[in-house]
């Protein structure tokens, strides 16, 4: 109690409530603007508004080394967005001034694309969303447009004069494909769009199917959108005389980034669903409206919850969404998550997913298991899919006691996922996977008091930081515990938001992030 008879407020529990006000008041959800995203704009709609700003991103995000993206193989696909969308825009009238940019950027982006591809061995390329149909399409794109063939993206002019004459005559040969990245798999989805057997998450890419997707009356938007993504959505909507709805999802897209664009929106149920168990978990006091509980319980249906309408449910969006409710009081059986079971074993995230996903299982068995803790009368029925998702993830542990999963670029997510969920699932197997994991962290904390796959970050420091609190007690927890939670405090400009979630490139759900650091600094300060 202060003096003036006022009740102290705790600040991170006011930060808390600010945030999910924000979240109240946005249900698209706030997402970081994409290079891959932005560059295919650039290509495939140069009549929407902020297309300059657009061109300026990509101006601005070159790298040093003349690529974009994230690190090592990261690079790859919003590389090659970029790069197309440079060529598309020299094919185009533009001004003198902003031709030698467009030549400056573009002779860079192939210059490292040469060299990528041309290495033996290739970079490695991470299984990021549809990698296997973006990387050989954007590499067909690219080769045509030094060809001088028509562009993928309908770009107009073309690029012969533009691509061949402008450019370097060494960077206007074909550009080699990677090894595993054929065409094969883009052939296929092409017929199968136009056979109308297209798996509906495949529409989160549709722009790598080509020109054909304009149009197509089989594609049906929701709330305008294709696949809540703009670049899908551009690519169906095919120019600006669209249908409505779709124009004026894309000029929302736009405008939130200021001609940049997110690669996915809207991502609602997600970040809700995240936001809410991240700061539950931590026992962070907030007053969640039941109006955001309302929102969940209407993306939950009998086949599961999605990351936000427009995409189909799938099991992590299922089994968060789930938790949150379950954390807020409203119990919901987790009926809708075993049809997301591969024959009694693993569950996977979507039907026609290729390989499994790790965090998908622990979120799938911390539901699970925070139900059963509520219901334990229902053990028969859910029990024996808690006891296989808890054997599957033992199994998939590396030998320095860290997870890694499909969906982040960063083990200490995989890792604080799967240790939560194995904590509340309990048992003498899951205790030693947890205390290896309790041992990986505080072996790779920084002398700055973060942790980070490629340097020290919020995001990943969090993580870190909730694995120690959630663990068992370690007698080096407390110190790494205080120093994790010093740099989360006052985190480095640069630390904060660095894109490391897997869409079509590495993305940053914002407000996912910000209640993940601030659940870690109410757990580092309960911990001193």
């Amino acid at each position: 109690m202060l003096g003036s008879g006022l009740v102290e407020v705790d600040p991170l529990a006011a930060a808390a409530g600010r945030l999910l006000a924000e979240v109240a008041a946005d249900p698209v959800g706030e997402v970081a603007v994409s290079v891959y995203e932005s560059g295919r704009l650039v290509a495939l709609a140069p009549w929407l508004a902020g297309h300059a700003a657009r061109r300026e991103f990509l101006f601005r995000s070159q790298r040093p080394d003349l690529g974009w993206g994230g690190p090592g193989g990261y690079a790859l696909v919003p590389t090659l967005s970029a790069t197309a969308g440079l060529l598309a825009e020299l094919g185009r009238p533009v001004e003198r001034p902003v031709r030698d940019r467009l030549v400056r950027a573009a002779t860079g982006g192939l210059r490292v694309l040469h060299r990528w591809l041309g290495a033996d061995p290739a970079p490695e390329i991470p299984d990021t969303i549809g990698s296997e149909l973006l990387v050989p399409s954007l590499v067909e794109e690219v080769n045509r447009q030094l060809a001088g063939g028509p562009a993928l993206g309908g770009g107009g002019a073309s690029q012969r004069g533009a691509g061949g004459d402008l450019l370097p005559a060494k960077l206007a040969g074909r550009l080699r494909a990677p090894a595993g990245f054929d065409a094969g798999p883009v052939e296929a989805a092409r017929q199968r769009f136009a056979a109308g057997q297209l798996p509906p998450a495949t529409m989160f890419c549709l722009e790598a199917l080509g020109p054909a997707v304009a149009g197509d009356r089989s594609v049906r938007p929701v709330h305008g959108t294709v696949g809540c993504s703009p670049a899908a959505t551009a690519a169906w909507v095919g120019g600006p005389d669209g249908p409505a709805e779709s124009l004026d999802y894309l000029d929302a897209m736009q405008a939130r980034g200021g001609g940049p664009v997110p690669v996915v929106a809207p991502i609602g149920y997600f970040e809700l669903a995240w936001v809410l168990n991240s700061l539950a978990t931590a026992g962070l006091p907030t007053a969640v409206p039941p109006s955001l509980l309302d929102r969940l319980d209407q993306g939950l249906t009998g086949a599961g919850a999605p990351t936000a309408p427009g995409l189909p449910p799938d099991a992590d969006d299922t089994a968060a969404v789930l938790s949150a409710l379950l954390r807020h009081g409203r119990v919901r059986p987790p009926e809708s998550l075993l049809g997301f079971r591969i024959d009694d074993g693993y569950f996977r995230c979507f039907p026609s997913e290729r390989n499994p996903s790790l965090s998908t299982n622990a979120h799938a068995l911390e539901a699970l298991a925070l139900y059963l803790a509520r219901r334990p009368g229902e053990r028969g029925r859910y029990g024996a899919a808690a006891a296989t998702a808890a054997r599957w993830l033992l199994g998939q542990q590396h030998p320095d006691g860290s997870w890694w999963d499909k969906w982040h670029a960063s083990p200490y997510y995989a890792t604080a996922g799967t240790v939560s969920a194995l904590v509340r699932h309990g048992g003498p197997e899951e205790a030693a996977a947890i205390a290896r994991a309790v041992a990986w962290v505080l072996a790779t904390q920084r002398p700055d008091g973060s942790w980070g796959r490629w340097w020290g970050s919020v995001e990943e420091t969090a993580y870190a930081v909730q694995i120690l609190a959630e663990a068992a007690p370690h007698r080096a927890a407390p110190e790494a515990l205080c120093r994790g939670g010093a740099f989360l405090a006052d985190p480095p400009p640069l630390s904060e938001h660095p894109p490391l979630w897997h869409g079509k490139d590495l993305y940053t759900p914002v407000r996912v992030v910000q209640a993940t650091r601030l659940a870690a600094l109410h757990l580092a300060s309960a911990g001193r």
